[in-house]
C-alpha cells in the first residue's frame, strides 16, 4: 500500500510539473515542439520540477485524510494553502482556479465546507478532479458504492458542487479502485463501466447530465481519434483526456508525455493521467531523474508514508 500511494502521489506531481512550463500552449505548437523531459521557466516562470495547485490541493487532501475523514478540516487545509502557500512547491501559490478561489474565500469567512462550493454550469472546471486521488486510498476497503459516491461528492463539493464535477470525480475514483485490484487496465476500465451502470440503475439523476459521460461510460474512450479528445480545463475534457492517454500508452512516461503534448490545460491533464499511470505501473516505472528533479519530492514521499500508516490503523 505504501509504495502504491507513493507512486500515485509522485505520479500526480511529476505529471503536473511536466505540464506547468507549457500550460496554455496549443496542440499544434506542441506537435512542433513536443515536451520530452522536464522543462523550466516558460509559462509560469518556475524552476524545473515545480508542481502547481493541482498537486498542492491533492496533498492538502491527503494531509487532512491523515487526520481522518472530515471535510471541514479538509476545507481549512485548502484555505491554508491559498492564504499561506501550505503544500505549495515553493511554499507559495502561483495559480488558483476561479471556482476554487471563490469557494475557499467563503470557507475563510466562516462558511461550512458543506455549503461552500460553487454549483452553476460554468463551475465545472477540473479543480476537484485534479485533487481527488488521495481519497481513492482512503476508500480502498469500502464495499458500499453508495458510501463511496457520497464521500467523493462531499470532497468535490468543497469547491465544485455541481453534479457534473462530483460525478466525474466518482468515475475516476471507481476506475482507480478497480485498478488497485491488480487488474489489466482495460479490464479495470470495463469493470468500472459495469459498476457505474449498475449504480445508475436505481438513480433519478438528470439524464441529460448522465449522457454527457457516454464517451467514457458507454463507449470505449480509447478508440477515439486524438482529434476527438479535448484537453481544456473543463472537467469532462480532463476526465476523457486523462483516461484516453492512460489507455493508449504503455508506461508512466508515455502516459504523462502524451497528456502534456495534447496542449491546453497541460499540467492538470498530466496530473490526472499521471495519477492513473502511477498507481497502475508502480514506482519503478517512474523515471528516476524525474523523481529526483521533483521539488519537495522527499516531503511527498513522507506524506505518502504517513497516509499509509494512518490507513493501516
Amino acid at each position: 500500500m505504501k509504495n502504491t500511494i507513493k507512486s500515485g502521489f509522485l505520479g500526480v506531481a511529476i505529471g503536473d510539473a511536466l505540464g506547468v512550463p507549457v500550460e496554455f500552449k496549443t496542440r499544434d505548437y506542441l506537435r512542433q515542439n513536443p515536451v520530452q523531459d522536464m522543462l523550466e521557466f516558460m509559462c509560469w516562470h518556475q524552476p524545473r520540477g515545480t508542481f502547481s495547485d493541482d498537486s498542492s490541493l491533492a496533498f492538502c487532501t491527503a494531509e487532512s485524510l491523515c487526520r481522518g475523514f472530515d471535510i471541514e478540516d479538509m476545507a481549512q487545509t485548502f484555505v491554508k494553502w491559498m492564504l499561506e502557500g501550505y503544500w505549495g512547491a515553493h511554499h507559495k501559490v502561483f495559480d488558483i482556479g476561479g471556482t476554487t478561489k471563490h469557494s475557499l474565500l467563503r470557507v475563510a469567512k466562516g462558511e461550512s465546507a458543506a455549503f461552500s462550493g460553487n454549483f452553476f454550469d460554468e463551475d465545472n472546471g477540473n479543480g476537484s478532479l485534479m485533487r481527488i486521488l488521495p481519497l481513492v486510498f482512503y476508500l480502498q476497503k469500502e464495499k458500499d458504492i453508495e458510501i463511496v459516491y457520497q464521500k467523493v461528492k462531499a470532497v468535490s463539493s468543497i469547491t465544485h458542487a455541481h453534479f457534473r464535477s462530483g460525478f466525474a470525480c466518482f468515475i475516476y475514483v471507481v476506475f482507480c479502485l478497480e485498478i488497485l485490484k491488480d487488474k489489466d487496465k482495460f479490464e479495470a476500465y470495463k469493470d468500472m463501466q459495469n459498476v457505474l451502470s449498475k449504480f445508475l440503475e436505481n438513480k433519478s439523476f438528470n439524464p441529460v447530465e448522465i449522457q454527457l459521460f457516454d464517451k467514457v461510460l458507454k463507449n470505449d474512450i480509447s478508440k477515439y481519434d486524438e482529434s476527438k479528445i479535448e484537453s481544456s480545463g473543463y472537467v469532462l475534457h480532463s476526465l476523457e483526456a486523462s483516461i484516453w492517454c492512460f489507455l493508449n500508452t504503455d508506461s508512466y512516461e508515455e502516459t504523462v508525455l502524451r497528456a502534456v503534448n495534447l496542449g491546453g490545460d497541460t499540467d492538470t491533464t498530466a496530473a490526472i493521467a499521471g495519477g492513473l499511470a502511477g498507481i497502475y505501473y508502480g514506482l519503478d516505472d517512474i523515471p528516476q531523474k524525474w523523481i529526483e528533479n521533483l521539488v519537495r519530492g522527499n516531503d511527498v514521499k513522507d506524506l505518502a508514508e504517513r497516509l499509509a500508516e494512518k490507513l493501516r490503523q
